[in-house]
């Protein structure tokens, strides 16, 4: 009989792979170590303390100086989510910058709605094109800048405001160009979503600087055009065929009697004397899958390359951040084992052994008769109302936001997160008071009902948890540079100070609805389905699952197959409200993973429940927008 390996072999597992994570990554980011990795903390020329990644390759010198190239994340994203991009043109010998737009990562907030005045410099984006000039490793006549989405909003900013011609090549990625006259006169706005191409001037809004897009078939924000009689928006399946793309590939003309041009072909002409470049690339995905995708790395490279000349000449399809990537997500795995066997670990010492139920862990008996409906419908009523408050509380949440908590997204994603729990919470009750309890479930057996002095030690074991788990994130940010994420699932990532006055506003957001999750795991839900239980654990991470997976496949399916999301044509949700989705399709089944493993040693359903809402909470305030 194999014997049982302890807590603290698996903390030592859980630590190797953290090791192997940060070691992997880094090797693969800096290509061996051919490029150097500079963290970033600048007074950018607004006046505004700018966070930025700074990459300087081996053949970038004083006496060779290189190309450079400004990188910029999305709404509320930060400087890592450009890793695909500043990997791969730092390995072709690109001097690079990846910043966090002011409000996000640990870049300085600014007030809502400033963010593209002038004075901001396209929210530090153009801070950054003005920093690079002034390095002597960099050749400033060849700056380009690139961004997805609000980031390739902020690089057609910069170029408004680029009357020094600083700026030599600009690829926008999930967001529009500006095609006509009327559009300059709003430019800065944030409603660049459509286009009304008609009844105005088209003209070349790049002048003599190479310029190209990344038109997503099916992006959930950009690319729609107006139809001719003002009723609605072309899909951006369509976006290629239609005059604003046109005109861009024609460099400004209106496109009235011209050729048709195609995407995935480079046009060039003379423009005041220069050769420029466009270019529209348009593949079959969604917005965020643009920042995870091999297809748009190939595309981008390959067009810098085309515009400013790459030192280094490699393949497009030669990359290396998917290496990048697989070691960050080895990461998460590394750093969840270290929370759950430390909070094992913990709970064997004298000092927390109180925090242990009595008893073996044994799983409820399987519910039948009455037993199932209570058992099965509580778990479909939480599904529905989760659906329910989240589709329909998006535009409420936007108007009624305290400005005691400065982040929307967090704001939005945690009052839903409450309202869960509370609901979960009431289900409960009554399940409780109607059926389990006169069918012997006892509160006190399962660890549910908790005495003030075990419930302190659990909150303190909790915290040494949460605290000693993000300790291994701080140390590989410091030691290698790098963090622990995979796309925009989950991101554990080192974070200022600041932040922990932020993270203790919304964390009673999290810790309901993460301690309930656990108590109904655990206390109510825990019976006799498959192996040791496990069956019954599993289907509680498809309950969790399930939600999330109706609401974005009820915005993509029509999508896909009509071109228009389920929100466009009803009131049903927010475009941007089914790509927040996308964490929380991860976090909540691995939280009742992780609430279960812990529980079944300690049969204490707290520790999970704080731990998960501690470390969910932390992940969403310092990935998100803060305002000033």
């Amino acid at each position: 009989m194999k014997k049982k390996r302890d807590a603290k072999f698996w903390i030592a597992v859980a630590l190797v792979l953290c090791l192997i994570s940060s070691v992997g990554a880094a090797i693969a980011q800096s290509a061996g170590g051919k490029i150097q990795y500079h963290d970033v903390t600048l007074v950018g020329d607004s006046g505004h303390e700018l966070d930025a990644l700074l990459l300087i390759p081996e053949n970038a010198t004083p006496e060779t100086p290189a190309p450079a190239i400004v990188c910029s994340h999305g709404w509320y994203n930060n400087r890592e989510m450009q890793d695909l991009n500043y990997v791969e043109y730092a390995r072709r010998g690109f001097v690079v910058m990846s910043i966090s737009m002011y409000g996000h990562g640990d870049s300085e907030p600014l007030p809502n709605g400033t963010w593209w005045d002038d004075e901001n410099n396209a929210n530090g984006l153009y801070d950054a094109v003005k920093y690079l000039t002034r390095l002597n490793v960099v050749d400033p006549s060849r700056i380009g800048i690139t961004g997805h989405s609000n980031g390739a909003q902020a690089c057609r900013e910069a170029v408004f405001q680029d009357d020094d011609e600083l700026i030599a090549a600009v690829l926008l990625v999930c967001n529009d160009a500006i095609y006509t006259v009327e559009n300059t006169a709003i430019a800065g706005t944030g409603i660049r979503r459509r286009y009304n191409p008609y009844n105005d001037t088209y003209y070349n809004m790049f002048g003599d600087r190479d310029a190209g897009i990344v038109a997503c078939k099916y992006d959930e924000f950009m690319h729609g055009v107006m139809k001719e009689d003002g009723e609605g928006y072309y899909s951006p399946v369509e976006y290629i065929d239609h005059a604003t793309a046109q005109s861009f590939l024609h460099f400004g003309k209106d496109p009235t009697g011209l050729e048709k041009r195609t995407s995935y072909t480079y046009y060039t002409e003379a423009v005041d004397g220069t050769e420029a470049i466009r270019a529209i690339f348009d593949p079959a995905i969604t917005h965020p899958w643009a920042h995870f995708s091999k297809g748009v790395v190939e595309n981008s490279v390959e067009f810098f390359d085309k515009a400013l000349d790459a030192p280094i000449k490699l393949a497009p399809n030669d990359q290396l951040w998917q290496v990048k990537a697989a070691f960050n997500g080895l990461g998460l795995v590394g750093f969840m084992m270290f929370a759950i066997y430390l909070a094992i670990a913990l709970s064997e010492t004298k000092y927390f052994a109180a925090v242990k139920g009595k008893g073996p862990v044994e799983p409820l008996p399987a519910p039948t008769g009455k037993g199932k409906v209570w058992f099965y419908g509580g778990s479909i009523a939480c599904v529905i109302f989760s659906l329910v408050w989240y589709s329909f509380t998006y535009t409420w949440c936007n108007n009624n936001r305290p400005a005691f908590l400065p982040q929307f997204a967090t704001f939005y994603i945690g009052l839903w997160t409450l309202m869960c729990g509370l609901f979960m919470l009431l289900v409960l009750f009554v399940t409780y008071k109607s059926y389990s309890k006169q069918n012997g479930l006892d509160l006190a057996k399962r660890g549910v009902a908790i005495s003030g002095a075990r419930l302190w030690k659990t909150i303190l074991l909790s915290l040494l948890v949460a605290a000693a788990s993000y300790a291994i994130v701080f140390v590989s940010d410091w030691l290698f540079l790098t963090d622990y994420r995979l796309w925009c699932f989950a991101t554990l990532r080192a974070f200022n100070p600041e932040k922990l006055s932020i993270i203790l506003r919304y964390l009673p957001f999290w810790l309901v609805y993460y301690i309930v999750l656990s108590v109904a795991t655990n206390g109510f839900n825990f019976i006799k389905m498959g192996k040791d239980g496990w069956g019954s654990t599993l289907l509680q991470m498809f309950f969790v699952f399930i939600g999330p997976e109706i609401y974005i496949f009820a915005q993509l399916i029509p999508f896909f197959t009509t071109g228009y999301m389920l929100c466009e044509i009803s009131p049903i949700g927010a475009s941007i409200t089914a790509i927040w989705m996308y964490p929380i399709v991860l976090i909540l089944p691995l939280a009742v993973f992780v609430c279960s493993k812990i529980y079944r040693a300690t049969k204490n359903p707290y520790i999970g429940g704080i731990i998960m809402g501690i470390l969910a909470c932390t992940m969403s305030v310092t990935n998100t927008l803060t305002l000033g």
